[in-house]
C-alpha cells in the first residue's frame, strides 16, 4: 500500500526503535495527525497471552475519565420499567420485538451499541448471526446485558469503550481525539493501561505487557516505554 506524502512526512518525526514517555508520545501523536478531520487517538497493546486458552482471553469495558469524543447511538431492547428507564437515560431507540424484526427483515443497523435485558436474549439469539460479525451482540461481560438499563445507557453516552483481545493477544481501543488536551488523553491512557494491567490472568508468567503504542487515525504508531506507567 502506497503511503501518502503527508504520512511519510509525519513518520519522519517518529523514531521507529525509540520508546517514548507517555507525555512525549501523546505530543507526537498530535503532531503527526495527517487527516483534515479531528482524528481519533488509538491505543494498541500487545500482551503476552495465549488466546487459544479461554482463561487468557480478555474482554470487558471501561468508562474513560474524559470520554472518547464520539457520540454513540444506543438501541435498548427492554420492556416495562427497564424500557422507561432507558428512554429517560437518553437511549436513541427503545423497543423489543419490533426492533429485532427490523434488524432481521430490513437489515437496519442505525446504532453503534445494543443493550438488552436478560429476558430479551433468547429472542436475540435468532439474529445472532447478523449481530455477531458486526460486534453488536450484547454481552454480560461488557455490561450490555443488564436490568440496569439506566446505568448502561449513561455509561455508553459518557464514553464507555469495549475491548477484547484478538487472536494474537492484541487489544485496540480509542482513547479520545487529537483535539483533546494532552492531560485528558494521558488520563484516559493511564486508566485503560491500568485496567489491562490489573486484568492480568494469574496463569501468565514473565513479562505481560509486551508493548504499547499510540497513533492518530492513519498516522504513524508511536511506541511508549512501559516504564512510564506506575504499576
Amino acid at each position: 500500500m502506497k503511503k501518502s506524502k503527508k504520512y511519510l512526512e509525519a513518520s519522519k518525526k517518529v523514531e521507529k526503535s525509540k520508546l517514548y514517555t507517555k507525555e512525549e508520545a501523546i505530543k507526537l501523536v498530535k503532531e503527526t495527525s495527517v487527516t483534515n478531520f479531528d482524528s481519533s487517538v488509538e491505543l494498541a497493546m500487545r500482551l503476552n497471552l495465549d488466546t487459544k486458552k479461554a482463561d487468557q482471553q480478555l474482554r470487558g469495558a471501561i468508562v474513560l475519565p474524559n470520554g472518547t469524543g464520539k457520540t454513540k447511538r444506543v438501541l435498548v431492547l427492554a420492556k416495562g420499567e427497564a424500557a422507561k428507564a432507558a428512554e429517560a437515560a437518553g437511549a436513541d431507540y427503545v423497543g423489543d420485538m419490533d426492533y429485532i424484526e427490523k434488524i432481521e427483515k430490513e437489515g437496519w443497523f442505525e446504532f453503534d451499541t445494543m443493550i438488552a435485558t436478560p429476558d430479551m436474549m433468547p429472542a436475540l439469539g435468532k439474529i445472532g448471526k447478523l449481530l455477531g460479525p458486526k460486534g453488536l451482540m450484547p454481552n454480560p461481560k461488557t455490561g450490555t446485558v443488564t436490568m440496569d438499563t439506566k446505568k448502561a445507557v449513561e455509561d455508553v453516552k459518557k464514553g464507555r469503550v469495549e475491548y477484547r483481545t484478538d487472536s494474537y493477544g492484541n487489544v485496540h481501543v480509542i482513547i479520545g481525539k487529537v483535539s483533546f488536551d494532552d492531560s485528558k488523553l494521558i488520563e484516559n491512557l493511564d486508566a485503560f493501561v491500568s485496567l489491562i494491567h490489573k486484568s492480568k490472568p494469574a496463569v501468565v508468567k514473565g513479562k505481560y505487557i509486551l508493548n504499547i503504542s499510540v497513533s492518530s487515525t492513519m498516522g504513524p504508531g508511536v511506541k511508549i516505554d512501559t516504564n512510564s506507567f506506575d504499576f
